[in-house]
């Protein structure tokens, strides 16, 4: 068991806090906060509620999602250097001192340090020419590649330079929906709501440079 005592988040979510690996310092462990699936538990409708509380867990939904299809099609294929280019290579859930943790790659920008979110970036800088360059090629490989994702957040991507351009990897958010994801097998539907996806992302991407002027339930809606 790893043991957390001592260690401070470099980064927190709504539900989980991201320790960077004692041991393994290329590596993330994203542990949940205490009292967040009861939170979410006690939010949930009556029928909601009967299906249980597992699926509410951040982690075990995390988890999920690097099983869908089209991750494991490229994964047999060998396909490695398409898979990771936007992702964080998944190595599974490791005992800590603060509960399970889902341990995954620590994305790195260049001198070593965690990478900034997208949501920084645009704060700082706006949706400049990297950032755009990034985003136009994530969405090509998300398209290519048909991993599904849930809405593009800012804050769940990261911008890394450690190859020398500036990257978008997802370090949350990945996967669908139950029935979203159970549709994707059907081609044209899996390309109707990844569409709707990054159509979704640029126009957020544009709410956020903007300095967020307007309601996004306004701003977001297609």
């Amino acid at each position: 068991m790893i043991d957390l005592t001592g260690h401070t988040p470099f980064g927190s979510g709504a539900n989980r806090d991201c320790y960077r690996h004692p041991d393994n310092p290329d590596r993330c462990l994203k542990v949940l906060q205490p009292g967040a699936i009861q939170a979410r538990a006690a939010e949930q409708t009556l029928l909601k509620k009967l299906l249980g509380r597992r699926r509410l867990s951040d982690n075990f939904q995390e988890q999920r999602a690097y099983d869908q299809s089209a991750i494991r099609r490229l994964s047999a294929a060998r396909e490695d250097q398409l898979l990771w280019q936007h992702l964080p290579r998944f190595h599974g859930c490791t005992e800590t001192s603060l509960g399970v943790a889902n341990d995954c790659e620590l994305i790195l920008d260049s001198s070593g340090q965690p990478a900034p979110t997208l949501e920084h970036w645009l704060g700082k800088h706006g949706l400049d020419q990297p950032a755009r360059e990034a985003a136009e090629r994530l969405c090509q490989w998300l398209r290519t590649t048909g991993i599904l994702t849930r809405n593009l957040l800012p804050q769940n991507l990261v911008m890394t330079d450690r190859t020398g351009q500036w990257e978008l990897i997802i370090v949350d958010g990945l996967g669908a929906p139950t029935i979203p994801d159970r549709l994707a097998v059907m081609p044209w539907w899996r390309r109707r709501y990844m569409d709707r996806r990054i159509r979704r992302f640029w126009l957020r991407l544009e709410w956020e440079a903007s300095g967020r002027t307007t309601d996004w339930k306004l701003a977001g809606k297609l």
